[in-house]
C-alpha cells in the first residue's frame, strides 16, 4: 500500500510538472509574439504546445475514474471536453479564426490558470503541502480569469459559425447508408447554447471550492 502510494505521488508529481512547464512555454510564446509580432501570430507561435498541454488534460479524467485524484468527474469533464473542443474543433479545424484577437486573451487566460494549478498540485504532491500564498492564487486568480477564459471561448465558437457553416466541414449528409446526417454548425450551437447554463453553474462551484479551501486553510 505504502508503494502504491509512493509510486502515486511520483507519477502525479512528474505529470503536474510535466503540464506546467508545457503551459509555461504557451504563456512565454504568446506574451513575446503579441509584444513582438501582433495578436494575428499568437495562434501561430503557441499551436503546438497549446495542442500538447491541453490535450494532455485527457488524463485527468482518467485519474479521476481510476480514484489518482479525488476531482469529481463531473466537473473535470465538461472543463476538459469544452477547451477540447475549442482547441480543436474550432481553433485548428478553422484556421479563419486563428488570427483574432480573441486567441490571445484565450491562451493568456488559459496558461495562467494552468500554469497556477499543476505547479499549486505538483507542489502538493511533491511535498505534501502547498505555501499558502500559492493555494490562494489557485482558488482565486479564477476569479478573473474564468470570466475572461470562457468570454473568449464563446467568442470564438461564434466567429467561427460562419465559416463552419460555409465549408461544411465536419457534416454528413443525406442520402447515406446509414440514413443519419450530422451538421457541426448545428452542433456547434448547441455547444453555445450549453455555455448559458454551464459557465454560471461552473463559477459558483469552483466559488465553492474556493471557500472551503481558504476556510481549511485558515483553521490549519
Amino acid at each position: 500500500m505504502a508503494f502504491f502510494s509512493l509510486l502515486r505521488r511520483l507519477y502525479l508529481t512528474i505529470y503536474n510538472w510535466a503540464i506546467f512547464f508545457g503551459w509555461a512555454q504557451v504563456l512565454y510564446f504568446a506574451v513575446s509574439t503579441l509584444k513582438d509580432s501582433g495578436h494575428q501570430q499568437v495562434y501561430r507561435a503557441v499551436e503546438r504546445p497549446l495542442q500538447l498541454a491541453q490535450t494532455a488534460a485527457v488524463l485527468e479524467i482518467f485519474h479521476g475514474l481510476v480514484g489518482l485524484v479525488r476531482s469529481p468527474i463531473t466537473a473535470t469533464l465538461p472543463q476538459i471536453g469544452s477547451r477540447l473542443y475549442v482547441t480543436w474543433g474550432i481553433l485548428w479545424s478553422f484556421p479563419e479564426v486563428q488570427t483574432h484577437v480573441l486567441v490571445s486573451s484565450l491562451v493568456i487566460s488559459w496558461s495562467i490558470t494552468e500554469i497556477i494549478r499543476y505547479s499549486f498540485f505538483g507542489v502538493k504532491e511533491m511535498l505534501g503541502f502547498a505555501p499558502p500564498w500559492l493555494l490562494w492564487l489557485r482558488y482565486s486568480t479564477f476569479l478573473l480569469l474564468y470570466p475572461t477564459g470562457i468570454s473568449s471561448e464563446v467568442g470564438l465558437i461564434y466567429v467561427a459559425l460562419p465559416y463552419i457553416k460555409e465549408s461544411a466541414k465536419y457534416c454528413f449528409r443525406m442520402p447515406n447508408k446509414w440514413n443519419f446526417s450530422f451538421d457541426y454548425f448545428y452542433a456547434a450551437l448547441l455547444v453555445l447554447a450549453f455555455y448559458v447554463p454551464g459557465s454560471p453553474h461552473m463559477y459558483q462551484y469552483m466559488l465553492g471550492q474556493r471557500k472551503r479551501a481558504l476556510s481549511k486553510s485558515k483553521r490549519e
